[in-house]
């Protein structure tokens, strides 16, 4: 008999829904205003508003490291430019990978686990973006603090397969695949358009939050560092 006391939706961890919401509203507000449902002609402009107001830029870092100075919109755009997007596709990929991602992150760490590989990916992919001497192309989008998420989840995926004494590469399988196309794109956008150009270095913040997520787990995941001992000890 079919139990019709089941919810239509798999319920989500209360922490995708704090890390979702967000980058939904902002998408609902400025596509809102460029469609003229709201803000009347300066609606139109939302959008380039949220980005000059949320993205990260590293020559802004920079310029506050050179001089010593740290502005309060300086110190948070390393975590605010995962929820704001140049566009409703970017911000429809981030969301979706991101609510499939903290949900299955999210049934085996805990909430704070989560939110904290979430930002500490963001921050670390920001700073990472930062050192690389080209880049002058702002960070905006979740990518890279999604890509934390994505070391998480290859983190689960490697305990499970060393659980079970099968392959435990195939645990990098995902992100083998969507680094290898990110790094095959930016090496094409590095060629066309010069390395000084300050593009195409995107694929780097994406690593760094990658790292920064699958290295995380070691300590925030339920047992942390001494269960992977433990595991290595039984070999």
């Amino acid at each position: 008999m079919q139990d019709h006391t089941q919810p239509p939706i798999n319920p989500l961890p209360a922490v995708t829904w704090a890390l979702s919401l967000p980058m939904i509203a902002m998408e609902l507000v400025v596509n809102a205003g460029a469609n003229g449902i709201a803000g009347g002609p300066n609606g139109i402009g939302w959008r380039s508003q949220a980005i000059q107001d949320f993205a990260f830029s590293p020559e802004y870092l920079r310029q506050m490291l050179t001089f010593q100075q740290y502005p309060i919109d300086g110190l948070y755009r390393p975590f605010t430019y995962p929820f704001v997007h140049t566009d409703l596709t970017q911000a429809v990929f981030v969301i979706v990978i991101l609510l499939a991602l903290s949900k299955f992150v999210g049934e085996v760490f805990k909430w704070w686990a989560v939110l904290a590989v979430f930002l500490a990916s963001s921050l670390v992919a920001a700073l990472a973006y930062t050192a690389i001497p080209y880049t002058q192309a702002p960070l905006i989008g979740g990518y890279p603090a999604v890509y934390g998420l994505i070391g998480a989840f290859t983190y689960v995926q490697w305990l499970r397969a060393s659980a079970k004494g099968s392959g435990q590469l195939r645990a990098f399988q995902l992100i083998g695949f969507l680094l290898g196309f990110r790094i095959v794109f930016g090496v094409f956008s590095l060629v066309a358009y010069g390395f000084n150009q300050g593009i195409g270095w995107d694929w780097t913040a994406e690593l760094a939050g990658f790292v920064t997520g699958f290295l995380m787990s070691f300590a925030v995941s339920p047992g942390g560092w001494s269960r992977v001992l433990a595991r290595l000890r039984q070999r």
